[in-house]
């Protein structure tokens, strides 16, 4: 149902928009479009290597690594492949979805994404060439700690509302 109301929110505004100015729409679209095609060798390969991986590795395999009752160990192995891998965040969200389909416990999971998305080791030469090394670092740092304060915040809102 909500995505039938965010659907026709769309359309809706896509219609006022054009209304509005027929020239400024068309260009918005085209724009879109175009984001749109240099997002899908990124989304299609991530997809491609979920969907092998999963089918690969089981269900229990995901739920003795990273599934609630890994624990500790299981926060920090998603929090460490979280840093090293370098993915678009809408993507992140997906392959989420898929773990925790797969067995991943909630805060393994959310471990993994913040990690995704605040920590950039793949990606720490070119932000220590803007900020600084030691910023850089210390950023990454406290990111990467920060995802087991989002781990544990994760697991306590889950643990009381199931």
């Amino acid at each position: 149902m909500t995505s039938y109301i965010l659907y026709g929110l769309c359309i809706f505004s896509l219609i006022i928009s054009y209304i509005k100015n027929k020239e400024k729409t068309k260009i918005a679209i085209k724009k879109g479009l175009s984001s749109f095609e240099n997002i899908m060798p990124q989304f299609f390969t991530i997809i491609i290597v979920i969907g092998i991986l999963l089918s690969i590795i089981d269900t229990d395999t995901i739920s003795k690594i990273i599934g609630s009752n890994s624990g500790f160990l299981g926060v920090l192995l998603a929090s460490v492949a979280g840093s090293i891998t370098l993915m678009p965040t809408f993507v992140a969200f997906s392959m989420a979805n898929s773990l925790l389909i797969s067995g991943a416990g909630y805060a393994q999971v959310a471990a993994l994404v913040s990690t995704l998305t605040m920590v950039g080791v793949m990606t720490f030469s070119l932000e220590a060439k803007y900020m600084g090394k030691n910023i850089a670092l210390i950023r990454n740092i406290l990111a990467f700690l920060f995802s087991f304060i989002v781990a544990l915040f994760v697991e306590a809102v889950f643990s009381i509302w199931t």
